[in-house]
């Protein structure tokens, strides 16, 4: 009899996720499955979900798990790891949730250093409520609010929420990664577990950016999507570790 060497994560409900083909959610929601059951930490780690495309993700996590109001992830996360020093908390937001209601939430935790994880998912617009521009859309993008495109001198430029933290001394470890490759897949992971070590050893606050592709809202199939975040969206929030003081390797 062969040998089962690949499986869905214990930690992964068997529940049918909700999210359009081809998104990057679902990758990263056994991600996070498999890492904080290779880390054996389920019986002590509480997620705290955004409004957003992942506000069911409760559904599919079988871990505790707090919901917190638009944009306010982090706040309740501080005040969990507070209470309970002991658990490993983490949020999961989107670019709207992390980077537009909650950037005073955000940005406030980082700076104080706070001992959490923050998963930030970058698809470049409102997901959910179909497809507005966000403080991630690129210039020149289209979205539903912006259908001749982001223009800079209207609507700003493109938000990088994460090297706006990376100036800030509170944050330890932060680093920008996407799920459009095997690769790029495994260096997510890897980022997502060096991300949760921090926390382990109590070093502080760290963020895990995550390019997604969105091709529902992009108006693109799942595989033009990941290349235009390869070729365009790369380009403009690039893959790289941002910060790093934690001295792990």
């Amino acid at each position: 009899m062969s040998e089962k060497i690949f499986k869905r994560p214990e930690i992964l409900k068997d529940a049918i996720f909700h999210y359009c083909p081809g998104c990057g959610h679902s990758i990263i929601h056994r991600l996070v499955a498999e890492v904080i059951e290779e880390l054996d930490i389920k019986d002590k780690t509480i997620g705290v979900p955004p409004a957003g495309c992942a506000v069911l993700a409760y559904n599919y996590f079988d871990i505790d798990m707090a919901e917190a109001a638009h944009g306010r992830a982090a706040s309740v996360a501080t005040g969990i790891k507070r209470v309970l020093p002991d658990r490993i908390v983490f949020t999961y937001q989107g670019d709207g949730d992390v980077a537009a209601i909650g950037t005073a939430e955000t940005i406030h935790t980082g700076n104080r250093g706070e001992n959490i994880t923050v998963i930030f998912v970058n698809n470049g617009v409102y997901g959910m409520t179909g497809g507005q521009m966000a403080p991630t859309t690129l210039s020149g993008q289209a979205s539903t609010t912006t259908p001749g495109g982001r223009s800079p001198a209207r609507d700003g430029s493109p938000l990088d929420l994460s090297e706006m933290l990376a100036i800030s001394d509170g944050p330890v470890y932060i680093e920008r990664t996407s799920v459009t490759s095997p690769r790029n897949i495994r260096r997510t992971k890897k980022a997502l577990i060096k991300a949760f070590e921090i926390q382990m050893a109590n070093k502080g606050f760290s963020l895990v950016e995550i390019l997604s592709p969105c091709p529902t809202n992009w108006k693109m199939t799942p595989v033009d999507a990941c290349k235009w975040v390869d070729d365009t969206m790369s380009d403009v929030f690039p893959l790289k570790v941002i910060k790093d003081k934690s001295g792990e390797k």
